[in-house]
């Protein structure tokens, strides 16, 4: 597989979580309340004490670089990121100025364009499914990329604990997976996601930092930096460190170009 489509994918391995995607609020009739700020929702779930601030705006543009690490072997990529909230999710990998992947995701399609391989494909997500060999969804990849909080399922009761500073570690079993959050203190944004699978020893840690302030009102701060750990008895370990020089957020409007030239091959 392409070292390109592999950064585009192996943020979906989110999707080790074998369960379908869950609401990012709660009702105010339900088990928990929700109290909204310019551009953050804090959710406040079945767990009174816990407080997990999720992004709320309507667009995000963002751009930085990412290197991988696959068996020791490196390779970087600039990155242009777009979103409308909980509708598209559009991504863009380049080499020295020339895009090589884009991808354009819905919650109900996928499609890929490799400029370098001219390959395209265009279907639904078992295409990411089955490169991963784990269930994914946009829901979980659009969590994943704003370090926002998914609550546990109905029925599911998480636990949690209090650690050094203050900061929450929430934590769930989703079938024959445990996912781990850790909340900052203060802000309440995610610090750390974790996915283990003690079976067949897969595991997943998302570690965000780099918090800073986003332009607007409020006290908007967002992850410029992500550093996603994968391992599997199969392949090891692989990294992937994503850094943003740049990101916008707000509601001001965003395209999301995707066409395949003449002569490009589909992908089954």
């Amino acid at each position: 597989m392409n070292k390109l489509t592999l950064l585009l994918a192996l943020g979906l391995l989110l999707g080790s979580c074998h369960r379908k995607a869950v609401p990012t609020t709660t009702s105010a009739n339900g088990p928990g309340t929700s109290v909204s700020m310019p551009g953050f929702k804090r959710l406040e779930p079945a767990l009174p004490s816990m407080r997990a601030v999720n992004t709320t705006f309507i667009f995000l543009n963002a751009k930085g670089k990412a290197q991988i690490n696959l068996k020791g072997n490196k390779q970087g990529a600039n990155l242009a990121l777009r979103v409308r909230r909980d509708s598209i999710i559009w991504v863009s990998a380049s080499l020295v100025g020339v895009e090589g992947v884009r991808a354009v995701l819905t919650h109900d399609s996928v499609r890929v364009l490799n400029r370098l391989e001219k390959t395209y494909f265009s279907g639904d997500y078992k295409y990411l499914s089955k490169l991963l060999n784990v269930p994914v969804s946009f829901a979980q990849m659009q969590a994943l990329l704003l370090g926002d909080y998914l609550p546990a399922p109905a029925g599911t009761t998480p636990t949690m604990a209090t650690e050094e500073g203050g900061r929450q570690r929430v934590s769930y079993p989703l079938g024959e997976v445990v996912v781990e959050r850790l909340l900052q203190a203060g802000t309440g944004r995610v610090q750390q996601l974790k996915v283990s699978d003690e079976a067949t020893k897969r595991n997943l840690t998302v570690d965000y930092t780099d918090f800073q302030p986003l332009e607007g009102p409020g006290d908007l701060v967002f992850a410029h930096a992500m550093l996603i750990q994968a391992q599997q008895p199969s392949s090891g370990v692989t990294t992937a460190a994503i850094n943003f020089s740049k990101v916008n957020a707000g509601r001001e409007r965003l395209a999301f170009p995707f066409s395949v030239p003449k002569g490009y091959k589909r992908q089954k």
